[in-house]
């Protein structure tokens, strides 16, 4: 088949590194999509992007046909076909948010278990 920079195609991950996903492009060509091409934003985990044998969509950034390897980005299309594991997905900001009212929702947990215990 051929590839050509700017088309947005199929994937299938197939390894995730700390600064990378790796997929399989098809039974020639395997991708990669690194750190840098997921989001705009800081990404503080590869892995809240995407899981191995997930199906995923990834725009062509680079083809190398003598290796049949392309380079891939996912950081400005929406690159997710389903959720099927219904896992919590990393927002733009991270999970920073759920990080700083954790303790304040244990914290009224914990009062409200006293105060009607």
């Amino acid at each position: 088949m051929n590839y050509h920079t700017g088309d947005i195609i199929k994937v299938t991950v197939t390894n995730i590194e700390n600064y990378g996903i790796f997929v399989k492009v098809d039974e020639e060509y395997n991708g990669m999509i690194h750190i840098s091409e997921m989001s705009d934003k800081f990404v503080s985990n590869v892995r809240n992007f995407a899981f191995i044998g997930e199906t995923i969509y990834a725009k062509i950034m680079d083809v190398d046909n003598d290796k049949c390897q392309i380079k891939l980005s996912i950081k400005s299309i929406d690159y997710r076909l389903t959720n099927k594991k219904g896992r919590l997905m990393e927002s733009p900001n991270g999970f920073s948010k759920l990080k700083e009212l954790l303790p304040i929702w244990i914290e009224n947990k914990l009062q409200e278990i006293e105060l009607n215990g």
